[in-house]
C-alpha cells in the first residue's frame, strides 16, 4: 500500500482541457506522454497496475462535469454578451450610417446653394462682360467717328491759310477752330483711356468668371459624388472595401476654409460686377458728354463762320457801294479833265491875238510907240490870259492827280472785293459746305 500510494502520488495528472488548448503537435506529444500504458497481463503481476482507481475516475468525471458546466456558463455569457454587442453595434452602425446619410444630405444642400450662387454670379459676369464688349465697340466706333471732325477742322484751318493777305487774320473762326481741334484731341485721348479701362475690366471679369467656373465644376463633381454616396445602402451591389480611404488626408481642407474659398471667389466676383457697372456708367457718361461737347463746339464754329460770312458780305457791299461811287467820280473827273483841256485850248487863240497885237504895235515908228490905253489893255489882257492858263493848268494837274488817285482807289476796292470774295468762297462755299459732313450725335455716341 505504501508503494501504491507513492506511485499514485508520483503519477502525473491528465488534464484534458490543457491538451485541448495546446497546439496540435503539442497535443499529440502530451497525449502520447500522458496516456496510460495497457497492462501486459502476467508480466505485470505483483506490480502497480497502470489503470485508474475508482476515486480517480470519480474525480476525473467530476472535474469534467464541472469544466463542462463552467464552459457552458461561459458560452452562455459570451452568447448573451455577443447578442447584446451585435445588437448594440448594429444599432450604432445604423445610427452612424443614418447620421452619415443625413450629413451627406445637408452637405448636398450646402453644395447646391454654393453652386446656385456661383452660377448666378457666373451668369452676371457673363452679362457684364457682354455689356462691356458692346461698350468697347461703342467707344471704338466713337473714336473712329472723331476722325471725321478732326479732318474737317484741320482742313478748314488749312483752307483758311490760303486767304489773301488782308483777310489772313486770326479771327473768331480760327480761334474756335483751334479750340475744336484741341477738344477733339482731348476727346480722343479720353476715349482711348476709357477703352483701355474697359479692356482691363473685361480681362478681370473673365479671370473672375474662370475662377467661379472652376469652383463650380469642382462642386458639380463633388455634388455628384456625394449624391452617389448618399444613394449607397447595405443592399447596394457596387460597394467595396477601401481601407486606406478611411484615413484622414493631410492635404484636405476643413469646412471653414472650404466655405471661405467660395466666399472669397464670390466676393471677388461681386467686386468685379460692381466695377463693371461703375465702368458702364462711366462709359455712358463719357460718350454722352464728349458727343455733346463736340456738337456744342461744332455749333460755335458754325456760328462763327456764319458771323464771319455776314461780316464779309457786309464789307463787300460797302466796298461795292464805294466802288460804284469811285467809278462815278472817275467818269466825272475824266469829263472835268476834258473840259479843262478844252478851256486851256480855248485860251490859245485869244493869247495869240493879244500877242499878235502887241507885236504889231511894237512896230509903230518913233513917237507913235507910246504906252497908250490900248497898249496897257493888251498887256493886261496877256497877263490875264497867262494867269488863267496857269490856273487852268494847275487845276488840270490836280484833276489828273485826283483821277489817278481815284484809279488807285478803284483798284484797291476791286482788289479788296476780290480778296473778300475769295475769303467768302473759302469760308462759306468750302469750309461751311465741308462742315455739313460733321457726324451726328448718334454717330458720336458710337451707334
Amino acid at each position: 500500500m505504501k508503494m501504491t500510494s507513492e506511485v499514485l502520488v508520483s503519477r502525473p495528472r491528465f488534464d484534458s482541457r490543457e491538451v485541448a488548448q495546446a497546439e496540435p503537435a503539442e497535443r499529440e506529444l502530451a497525449s502520447l506522454r500522458e496516456a496510460p500504458h495497457p497492462s501486459s497481463g502476467a508480466a505485470t503481476a505483483g506490480y502497480r497496475s497502470a489503470k485508474y482507481t475508482p476515486g480517480e475516475w470519480h474525480s476525473n468525471n467530476y472535474s469534467i462535469l464541472q469544466q463542462a458546466v463552467t464552459d457552458r456558463d461561459e458560452a452562455q455569457r459570451i452568447q448573451r454578451e455577443s447578442k447584446a454587442l451585435y445588437q448594440d453595434t448594429e444599432a450604432a452602425t445604423q445610427r452612424t450610417q443614418a447620421e452619415g446619410t443625413r450629413l451627406l444630405g445637408e452637405r448636398l444642400q450646402d453644395i447646391h446653394l454654393c453652386k446656385s450662387e456661383l452660377q448666378r454670379h457666373i451668369d452676371q459676369l457673363l452679362a457684364d462682360t457682354d455689356e462691356l464688349l458692346a461698350q468697347k465697340t461703342r467707344l471704338e466706333k466713337a473714336l473712329d467717328t472723331t476722325e471725321i471732325p478732326y479732318a474737317i477742322s484741320t482742313d478748314n484751318l488749312t483752307c483758311r491759310e490760303r486767304r489773301p493777305g488782308p483777310d489772313l487774320v486770326k479771327d473768331t473762326v480760327e480761334e474756335e477752330l483751334l479750340k475744336e481741334v484741341d477738344l477733339i484731341r482731348s476727346v480722343q485721348a479720353l476715349l482711348k483711356r476709357t477703352t483701355a479701362q474697359v479692356v482691363s475690366q473685361i480681362k478681370n471679369n473673365r479671370e473672375a468668371k474662370l475662377m467661379l467656373e472652376l469652383d463650380w465644376s469642382d462642386k458639380y463633381q463633388a455634388y455628384n459624388l456625394d449624391d452617389h454616396c448618399g444613394r449607397h445602402s447595405n443592399m447596394s451591389p457596387d460597394t467595396q472595401y477601401h481601407p486606406s480611404s478611411a484615413t484622414m488626408q493631410d492635404q484636405v481642407c476643413n469646412p471653414t476654409s472650404w466655405l471661405k474659398f467660395t466666399q472669397d471667389n464670390l466676393t471677388k466676383a461681386s467686386q468685379e460686377e460692381q466695377a463693371s457697372k461703375s465702368l458702364s456708367l462711366l462709359v455712358e457718361r463719357v460718350v454722352q458728354e464728349t458727343s455733346q461737347d463736340l456738337r456744342a463746339q461744332c455749333s460755335r464754329v458754325d456760328r462763327a463762320f456764319s458771323q464771319r460770312c455776314a461780316e464779309l458780305i457786309a464789307a463787300m457791299e460797302q466796298l461795292d457801294t464805294h466802288l460804284t461811287q469811285i467809278l462815278e467820280q472817275t467818269g466825272v473827273q475824266e469829263k472835268n479833265i476834258v473840259a479843262l483841256q478844252q478851256a486851256i485850248h480855248d485860251k490859245e487863240a485869244p493869247l495869240r491875238v493879244a500877242h499878235s497885237r502887241l507885236y504889231l504895235r511894237s512896230l509903230r515908228p518913233n513917237m507913235e510907240l507910246c504906252r497908250d490905253e490900248p497898249q496897257l489893255s493888251l498887256v493886261g489882257e496877256v497877263e490875264q490870259i497867262d494867269a488863267s492858263l496857269a490856273s487852268l493848268h494847275q487845276q488840270l494837274s490836280e484833276a489828273r492827280g485826283s483821277l489817278s488817285r481815284l484809279e488807285e482807289s478803284r483798284m484797291a476796292l476791286e482788289k479788296d472785293i476780290m480778296c473778300k470774295s475769295h475769303s467768302l468762297l473759302i469760308d462759306r462755299d468750302k469750309c461751311m459746305t465741308c462742315r455739313r459732313r460733321y457726324p451726328t450725335i448718334s454717330a458720336l455716341l458710337g451707334y
